[in-house]
């Protein structure tokens, strides 16, 4: 029996849409989420720099006597600007670096960058001169105010041992920690001697008890007197 074979018919390819693994990899929303998380960051820390900007202004005008609302105006500017830009600098480096991840160098590097960046913006608002110093100056004060941050939060811990040791365990301590059997030995002590001063004072109220009682016998004592 002749069975009439057809060739298979060849399945034509999916499309694929243009950077569709970025897509797997970051939701529609994840990318939004993080740029929101970045904005909302960097205005907090814009608005906080920029109060107290505006503080350090008004100080300054009425110290050189000058308008200082104009001077806290100006001040403000500045500061919100400083702070915003590192701050939203320095968290996209570290987004894109993968912030759960980051080492303390990459930490180090992002504040070293977005300082810059910071004294850049600060360096266009005051003149075109300041833009290379304030680069310099906010580059080197954000890189060391990192370094020294992640050098003492990355410190190691002290021992038990170490940690317990204080003042009262110098040698030039007029105090002396006790340990638990010293310090029960110290309490015995004071109890039997707390013991030994009431039985005294028991004895000393049994004999004015037994004077009150037996005065005549006061009395006989004084006649022969």
């Amino acid at each position: 029996m002749a069975s009439s074979s057809q060739p298979p018919t060849p399945r034509q390819p999916k499309a694929v849409p243009p950077n569709s693994g970025a897509n797997d990899r970051y939701p529609a929303g994840a990318s939004q989420n993080v740029i929101m998380e970045i904005a909302a960051k960097s205005l907090q820390t814009g608005a906080a720099l920029g109060a107290v900007g505006m503080m350090f202004g008004a100080g300054a005008g009425i110290v050189r006597s000058a308008p200082p609302v104009l001077f806290a105006f100006v001040a403000g500017i500045q500061w919100f600007s400083l702070g915003s830009t590192y701050m939203a600098s320095r968290s996209v480096l570290l987004h894109s670096w993968g912030e759960e991840n980051a080492t303390s160098s990459n930490r180090v590097k992002a504040s070293g960058v977005a300082g810059g960046v910071s004294g850049m913006v600060g360096g266009m608002i005051r003149g075109p001169r300041n833009i290379l110093p304030g680069m310099l100056v906010f580059s080197t004060l954000g890189g060391a105010g990192e370094y020294l941050f992640q050098r003492f939060r990355n410190r190691p811990k002290k021992n038990d041992s170490e940690s317990k040791s204080s003042w009262f365990d110098s040698k030039w301590s007029p105090f002396k920690r006790l340990s638990d059997r010293e310090y029960e030995a110290m309490l015995e002590e004071k109890l039997l001697q707390l013991d030994a001063e009431i039985s005294i004072i028991d004895d000393n109220i049994a004999a004015l008890r037994e004077s009150s009682n037996n005065p005549d016998v006061e009395k006989g004592t004084g006649d022969k007197s």
